[in-house]
Formats: structure tokens, sequence, C-alpha cells
């Protein structure tokens, strides 16, 4: 057998399409068969034009009457901020109380070989040759019979340096390498929904190149699919990082996903309010994503923006206490440029759907609205606004200035103050109370000094809502590899859990 992979034939679509049509299918589906889902355009005509009239009227308000605008700004915000804040109270309570599902290992394992579903594993992975190796020791660790499991490693034709390095891969048997044809968006989703043409599992699920999954993942996730309710459309696991230790950067990330995923997510679950499905790991049927479309390649946050279709198409996302192991960037530059790609397609993601306010109010009630605007459009919104105020605060303490006080007079002032420190403590606590249900007493000493993270917080929030106003779908690239430690697991250890 030839050692480069571009000498192996393609494998035929599942759908019978040919690999022209499934590529154009990958890239204009959603954007020609549902328009009104298409991140393709940031804003339509009457989004764009109450931006348009809301930022006249502040710039009005700030030339005519600047101390009343900036004091109604002050309370808008703050009021914001509150609501944000206990509604994640109140999520992290409910996760606390509830917390993931979870199926043991002898369950997972009591399901017959022969009843399992066939499974189609995702890996899109651009200029990532060094990881492949470890992608190939992580699938072949997955204890999943064979004859039912299929791994696509997705390749852009032209990403020399990781078609060389997947060389190997082809000879082991446990990967299939298809290689995506040369196309804008080059996106994570466009090469997701190529690969889907090529799928034939019941199951589809996708893996980032580094990951390193629970080996039990599947298993657990096709229990978790028997047992719950048809409604159920998709089964989210968990991500932590492998690299916590390598600097207080990666040791905030890791206390970041802990809250998220252990505790936040469980709450909107029992919430039954719509969950932002991660970048990876989230298992879907399939016959769900050719029912509601499958990502959008122009979203940049494709996941999140999925895990909203589901939930407006009236069916749930539920959260499993599987682990799968990645890298925390080490970097801040580099998690920075990914952060503020989140945050620009939790925007993105917010626009399309309010494209239709009342539908969704219809179908998500008032609470799963509030949340989709409060984790969506808030959290990077709110962000933003931390910069500006911590300048404020800089800027009085610093010299005292007669401005300061004019735009925040008493009924604006205090509670602003109280909200910032109730707010943050309250942040700080619930990041404690995660840390220690989740046995990570090294990450004690970061989580204190957490609101330095929110700093980087606020500059990639900045920069992703400008770059959503001047490049919508570029999508920034996150370096992997990069980190020191040497702790990463060969295969993801199984939890302890129980049925």
């Amino acid at each position: 057998m030839s050692s480069d992979p571009r000498a192996v034939p393609m494998p035929p679509t599942a759908d019978g399409l040919t690999v022209d049509e499934a590529l154009t299918d990958s890239i204009d589906g959603i954007r020609v068969g549902r328009p009104h889902l298409s991140a393709s355009v940031a804003f339509v005509p009457w989004q764009k034009w109450t931006l348009v009239v809301v930022t006249v009227l502040v710039v009005a308000g700030l030339v005519l009457a600047t101390t009343a605008t900036l004091t109604a700004l002050a309370g808008i915000a703050t009021f914001s901020y509150v609501a944000t804040i206990i509604d994640r109270i109140v999520l992290f309570r409910r996760g606390l109380a509830g917390g993931p599902i979870r199926v043991s290992d002898e369950t997972a394992l009591a399901l017959a070989d022969d009843d399992l579903p066939n499974y189609t594993v995702l890996v899109p992975a651009y200029d990532e040759p060094e990881v492949v190796g470890g992608l190939v020791a992580a699938m072949e660790s997955l204890r999943y019979p064979r004859e039912k499991l299929q791994v696509l490693l997705l390749l852009e034709e032209d990403d020399e340096a990781t078609i060389t390095a997947a060389a190997d891969v082809i000879s082991s048997g446990a990967v299939t390498v298809l290689l995506v044809p040369a196309a804008q968006p080059r996106t994570k989703p466009k090469a997701c929904n190529f690969g889907l043409h090529f799928a034939t599992g019941d199951i589809v699920t996708i893996y980032d190149a580094e990951d390193v999954p629970d080996p039990l993942q599947l298993r657990r996730v096709a229990v978790a699919f028997t047992e719950l309710d048809d409604d159920v459309a998709c089964v989210q696991a968990r991500l932590d990082f492998h690299n916590s230790g390598d600097n207080v950067l990666t040791a905030w990330f890791t206390a970041d996903y802990g809250l998220w995923f252990g505790f936040l997510l469980p709450g909107l679950m029992a919430s039954r309010s719509p969950i932002p499905l991660g970048g990876t790991s989230n298992h879907l049927r399939r016959r769900v994503l050719d029912e509601i479309g499958a990502w959008d390649p122009f979203n940049v946050t494709e996941d999140a923006d999925l895990g909203i279709r589901i939930a407006v198409h009236g069916m749930r996302t539920a959260v499993l206490d599987s682990t799968t192991w990645e890298e925390a960037n080490i970097d801040a530059i580099n998690w920075i440029r990914q952060r503020s790609r989140w945050y620009k397609g939790y925007l993105q993601t917010f626009l399309v759907h309010m494209r239709t306010p009342v539908s969704v109010m219809r179908t998500l009630g008032p609470v799963g609205t509030f949340r989709l605007a409060t984790l969506f459009a808030g959290t990077p919104l709110i962000a933003c606004l931390n910069v500006a105020f911590w300048f404020m605060l800089i800027v009085w303490i610093l010299g005292q200035p007669t401005e300061i006080t004019e735009i925040l007079p008493p009924a604006i002032y205090y509670p602003s103050l109280v909200s910032m420190i109730l707010g943050n403590a309250a942040t700080v606590y619930m990041t404690l109370i995660a840390i220690r249900e989740d046995d990570r007493p090294e990450l004690f000493w970061p989580a204190l000094i957490v609101p330095f993270y929110w700093v980087l917080m606020g500059i990639a929030a900045v920069k992703g809502t400008w770059q959503l106003l001047r490049n919508p779908s570029y999508w920034e690239k996150t370096a992997h590899g990069i980190g020191s430690s040497t702790t990463q697991p060969a295969a993801a250890p199984s939890p302890v859990a129980e049925t």
C-alpha cells in the first residue's frame, strides 16, 4: 500500500451523492435550504436597522444629555448583570443537586455487542500533524466492536503536513482518512458536514484530533439513549484538561470547564433549557441531524448553534458523566484567539435565532428565551461591559473625578457596587465548590485569583464583538500540541459512576 493517503480511493458516500454534490450540500445545505438559520449573513435587514437606530439614539443621547444617557446605560447594565448572576446561581444549585446522568462501567459493558448501534466518529483536523499519532491511540482504546465503529479523519486535501502524518493511520485500520475538497469556508463544520455524507452510524459524534475520550464513552452513550426519552436528541459528555498544571492560565481554564460541564450544563438539563453543545464529544442521533439540518459552516460555534436548534425543534440534550481529555491553551494569545471566536459565535447564534423571536419564544418559553439571551448575547456583552466598568473603577481610584459620580448617582452606584462584590464573590464561590466536588485541590489558589482570568475574557469579548462586525465567519485556528505537560493519559480513565 502506498504511504500517501491520497493514493487511497475516496470511499463511496453513504447517501448516494457524488463527491461534488456532497461538497455543495456541506457548504450550502443550510444557507440555501434553511436560509433563516444560516450565519452566512450576520444581520438580516431588520436587525441591521435596529442596530443602526439604537446606535444613533445612544450617540444622540450622549451628545445632548451625556450624564442622563450614561446613567441609563449603567442602570441597564447593572440590572442585566444582576439578573444573569442570579440565574447562574439557580442553574448551579440545580446542577449541584442533580449532576450529569451516570452509567456505570458494569452497565456499559453489560450491553451485548449485537445490541449496540452503529457509531460514526468524525475527527476534523487541519494543520495538526503532531497530534495524529495520539488520535490513533485514543481511537484504538475505545471499547466498542470494530465492525460497528467508523472513525473518519477529515483532512483538507491541501493540508500536506497532516496528510503525510496520517500515512501511518491508514495502515493501522482504526481510522479512515477522508480528504475534504478545498473550498470556502475553511471551517470545522463544513468538514463535518462533508464527513456526514460518508457516515454509516446511527449515532454520530465529533472528537478533536487531540482528544482522549473515556474508553467506555460510546457504550455509556448507547445505554443512555436506550434509557432516556425519545425526545433526547443529543448526549453531551464532559470535557476536562490533562495539563491543568502547566501554568495559571491552564488552571483557570480547567476550573472554568469544571464549573461549566460539571454543574451549569446539568443545571440547564434539569431546567429543560437550551444547552450550548461543546465543540467535541457531543453524541447525536443521526436521524435528528437529517431532520433539523447538520452544522452551519458559516457559524464559528456550530456546536452551540446546533444545541439551540435541537431545543427549538422541541428536543433535549442530556449531559453524561463521561470525560474526554483535551489540552488547555498555555499561551494567552492563543487562548484569546480561541475565546474570541467562541464569543463571536455565541453572538452569531443569538442573532440567527432571534430573526424569528416570536417563534423562538413560543417554542422555548419565556425562561428558555431568557437563557438564550443571557447565555449567548449576555455572556460576551457582559464581558465587554466589564472592561468599561473596570476602566471606570481604575480612573476613580486614581483621581476620583466628579464625572463618574455624576454618571453613577446613589440609585445606580450602590446597586452596582453590591452587584459587583456579590456577583464576583458568588462566581468565585461556585468555582470553589465545583473544585471541591471534582476533588481538584490543586486548582484552589488559581480559583481565588480568577478575576484576573476575567480580564482576559473581557479582551477576548471585545475582539470577538468587533470581529463580528468586520469578518463574522472567519475561523481563527487554535494551535494544539503546545502544552508542556507530560501527564496526558494514554487512554482516558473511566470515571467511578453508578447507574
